[in-house]
């Protein structure tokens, strides 16, 4: 098993994608904290445990999980979180940066309160947990975080500002963890998941559709599993997707086309010569539509 006697944090995996994370890394050899509060899909509380049922399928194959219910959103929470996994487990050596919510609206009636609380679960909430769980692992000199981004942060989404700007934000936080942390024996990398899950089953046209095998959201966990184990260690600071049943691997953005004049331009010879030097180059932007992607965007 990859991950015998690792252990690992997953947030937000009492259901969905985190839930299988949770359950393949488990089914690895590793101890897993199986965080989640047990809210809707806003991020608004509910009286379901999904994180002990989560426990409960870990311990029906021998594996070993505990529940922990504190919101990463809350600094001095996701530092319980953490000390569940050394209290229970003896240390930390995973951490699956998973915890979301959505409060989708256009930017015309997007309130305040909208854009900060799903803000505050994901971005602060990957900052909170990274806070306190990275100097565990550095004394350790051992360390995987995998944060959980999406297309809609990479290429945009209609109704998702919030949810847009907090994925993209991971991915600039995986880029700068792994150049900090690599030193230290941390790997950082980021993961565009897929899959049929509460969040993308409220998505507008998405509502009631048949799930076909390839959006099975359990589909993602296996390479998570593999970016936390000591075979990953020469993968840092990279961004994986999954569409159907192919992992893909992005790239970060780079120049692709450069248009150059001797002293600098004009706005007027910009505009004369932009389209001949830029035109075939610019870059669709948002999810592709459902007819035409093969597994809708977490």
């Amino acid at each position: 098993m990859l991950l015998e006697g690792k252990v690992a944090v997953v947030t937000g995996s009492g259901r969905g994608i985190g839930r299988g994370i949770a359950v393949a890394l488990a089914r690895e050899g590793a101890s897993v904290v199986v965080n989640d509060v047990g809210c809707a899909t806003d991020g608004r509380g509910t009286e379901q445990d999904p994180a002990t049922q989560v426990c409960k399928e870990i311990a029906a194959f021998g594996g070993k999980a505990v529940p922990s219910y504190d919101s990463v959103s809350d600094y001095t929470a996701a530092k319980s979180i953490v000390d569940t996994a050394v209290g229970e487990f003896g240390r930390i050596d995973i951490l699956v940066n998973n915890a979301g919510i959505v409060r989708d609206r256009s930017i015309v009636k997007m309130t305040e309160e909208e854009f900060d609380a799903v803000l505050a679960v994901h971005l602060k909430g990957s900052f909170n947990c990274g806070s306190h769980a990275i100097p565990k692992m550095k004394d350790q000199g051992y360390g995987r975080i995998i944060n959980i981004t999406s297309s809609a942060g990479l290429r945009g989404n209609f109704g998702q500002t919030n949810y847009s700007a907090a994925k993209a934000a991971l991915m600039g936080i995986t880029f700068t963890w792994s150049i900090e942390l690599g030193k230290y024996g941390i790997t950082v990398n980021a993961l565009a998941p897929a899959g049929m899950t509460r969040m993308v089953g409220g998505i507008p046209g998405m509502e009631g559709r048949p799930v076909p095998p390839e959006m099975n959201p359990d589909l993602n966990a296996p390479i998570v599993a593999y970016l936390a184990s000591e075979k990953a260690a020469h993968v840092n600071g990279q961004v994986f997707g999954r569409r159907g049943y192919a992992f893909t691997i992005f790239q970060t953005p780079r120049p692709v086309a450069a248009m150059y004049k001797e002293g600098g331009w004009t706005p007027e010879e910009i505009a004369a010569h932009f389209d001949v030097a830029f035109g075939e180059h610019l870059q669709q932007i948002g999810i592709p539509t459902p007819a035409t992607r093969s597994a809708p965007a977490k």
